[in-house]
C-alpha cells in the first residue's frame, strides 16, 4: 500500500480517534454534564499544564542545541504574549459597550447588568478559541511525528499513532469541558474538535513531502502551543476555580488537578516505552538484515577495520 495513503489513514486515525473516543463526554444528559463540568475544568487544568510542562516544552528543548535554548525559551514568552493579545481582539470584539470591565463578576450580571454578561460571554468564549488553536499546532506536531515514524518503519509508525490517540483521550476530555464551559454548544463543540484534529493530518502530509525543512521549525510549534495551554489553565481555567472558596469543593478541585496531571505524566510514559519497544523492534530488524547480507559478500579485513 502507497505509504502516503498509510500517512494520512493513520494521521486521521490518531487525531480523529481521541477526539471521538473523548466525545462520550457529550452523551451525558444535561443535568449530569452539568454537575461533572466544574469537575472537568478542574481536571483540564492539570492535564493541559502537564501536557505543556511535561510532554510539550521537554520535547522541545531536546530538538535544540544549546545556541537556541534561549531563543526557544523566549519564543514560550513571546507565545503566552501573543494569547494574551489574542484573547483582548476576541474580548473587544464581544464587548459592544464602553462599561466592560474585566472579569466583573457573575453574581453581577445575574442581578440584570447587560454589559457584564457581554464581557463574561467573550471572555468564555476566547478561552474556547485559543484551546482549538493551540489543539491545532499541537496535533500538527503529532501528524510530523507520525509521519516520521512510518518513514522510518511502517510498524512503527503505526504504534506510533495509536499511542498519540491514546495519550490524547484525557486531554480532548477537558478540551471538551472548555468548550461546553466556554458556551459552546454540543454540536460545535465536536465538530471544532475534529477539525482542530485533522491538522495532524497536515502534519502528516507536510512531513511526507519535506520532513527535513519541517524538522527545524517543530521546536518553535511545540513551544506556541504549550504556550496556549499554560495561557489557558492559568488565565482562564484557574481564576474560575478560585470562585468557589469552601473548603470540600477546593479539596476536590485540587485532587482533580492532581489526577490530570499523574494520568497525563503517566500515559506519556506508557506512549513513550511502547514508542522505544518501536525504535528498538526496526533497530533488531535492520541489524537482521545487515548480518543476512554480510553472508553474501566476502569483505576483508581492511574493509571490517573501516567500520
Amino acid at each position: 500500500m502507497n505509504l502516503l495513503f498509510l500517512i494520512i489513514i493513520f494521521t486521521a486515525i490518531g487525531g480523529v480517534l481521541s477526539v471521538l473516543a473523548a466525545s462520550v463526554f457529550l452523551l451525558l444528559s444535561d443535568n449530569m454534564r452539568t454537575k461533572v463540568l466544574p469537575h472537568g475544568i478542574s481536571f483540564a487544568t492539570g492535564a493541559l499544564l502537564a501536557v505543556a510542562f511535561w510532554g510539550l516544552i521537554p520535547h522541545a528543548f531536546e530538538e535544540v542545541g544549546s545556541s537556541e535554548i534561549q531563543t526557544l525559551s523566549g519564543s514560550i514568552m513571546l507565545g503566552l504574549l501573543l494569547f494574551f493579545t489574542l484573547e483582548k481582539l476576541l474580548i473587544w470584539r464581544h464587548c459592544h459597550s464602553s462599561r466592560c470591565e474585566a472579569h466583573i463578576d457573575t453574581d453581577e450580571h445575574d442581578h440584570g447588568h447587560g454589559h457584564g454578561h457581554s464581557h463574561a460571554h467573550g471572555s468564555h468564549q476566547s478561552a474556547g478559541t485559543m484551546i482549538l488553536i493551540g489543539d491545532g499546532l499541537h496535533n500538527f506536531v503529532d501528524g510530523v511525528l507520525i509521519a516520521a515514524a512510518f518513514l522510518t518503519d511502517v510498524q512503527l509508525g503505526i504504534v506510533t499513532s495509536l499511542a498519540v490517540a491514546a495519550h490524547e483521550i484525557p486531554q480532548e476530555v477537558g478540551d471538551f469541558a472548555i468548550l461546553l464551559h466556554s458556551g459552546f454548544s454540543k454540536k460545535k463543540a465536536l465538530i471544532y474538535n475534529v477539525l482542530a484534529s485533522l491538522t495532524t493530518v497536515l502534519g502528516g502530509v507536510l512531513a511526507y513531502y519535506s520532513l527535513a525543512g519541517l524538522h527545524d521549525s517543530l521546536p518553535y510549534f511545540l513551544a506556541i502551543a504549550s504556550s496556549s495551554f499554560i495561557y489557558i489553565a492559568v488565565a482562564d481555567l484557574i481564576p474560575t476555580l478560585h470562585k468557589k472558596t469552601d473548603i470540600k469543593t477546593s479539596l476536590q478541585q485540587i485532587a482533580l488537578i492532581l489526577a490530570g496531571v499523574i494520568l497525563i505524566i503517566s500515559l506519556h510514559g506508557v506512549a513513550h516505552d511502547i514508542q522505544l519497544d518501536g525504535v528498538e523492534g526496526v533497530e533488531s530488524h535492520a541489524a537482521d538484515i545487515l548480518l543476512e547480507d554480510s553472508h553474501n559478500y566476502t569483505v576483508d579485513e581492511q574493509q571490517i577495520n573501516i567500520f
